[in-house]
């Protein structure tokens, strides 16, 4: 029964890995994560806000047969941070500022003006077509 006892200390290794993991990323994830901290000059205030995500994993194995062994583990996490825009405080008032993405400045008119010119002309081809 050597290799039950074995077993069941993999086990709780992994679990107290993902516990441990599940600690530190989850001590991170706060509003201070989101909300940078505030920049004042010049009478203004500036608050970055952030789109911020977490992701972890791990695993354990072991292989159990009569002529197979092996032991397993395993682990990963990442974590991304995209900047959404600002909160400005001027003169008592805050107002929130997107950062909009230049390529949507471009694409989305682009997007519409090529639709615009090509529709009629591929409406006008079907109904020929018929």
């Amino acid at each position: 029964m050597p290799d039950q006892g074995r077993d069941l200390t993999a086990a709780h290794a992994s679990a107290t890995l993902l516990e441990r993991l599940a600690e530190k990323l989850g001590g991170r994830a706060s509003v201070t994560a989101v909300y940078g901290e505030p920049v004042t000059a010049h009478g203004v205030t500036v608050i970055p806000v952030a789109r911020i995500g977490f992701g972890f994993g791990g695993g354990a194995g072991r292989e159990v047969g009569a002529t197979r062994t092996g032991d397993g583990g395993g682990g990963g996490g990442g974590a991304g941070a995209r900047p959404l825009g600002y909160i400005e405080i001027k003169d008592g008032t805050a107002t929130y500022k997107p950062i909009r993405d230049p390529w949507v400045d471009v694409v989305v008119p682009l997007t519409a003006l090529v639709l615009a010119t090509a529709l009629p002309k591929i409406v006008k081809a079907l109904r020929r077509r018929d």
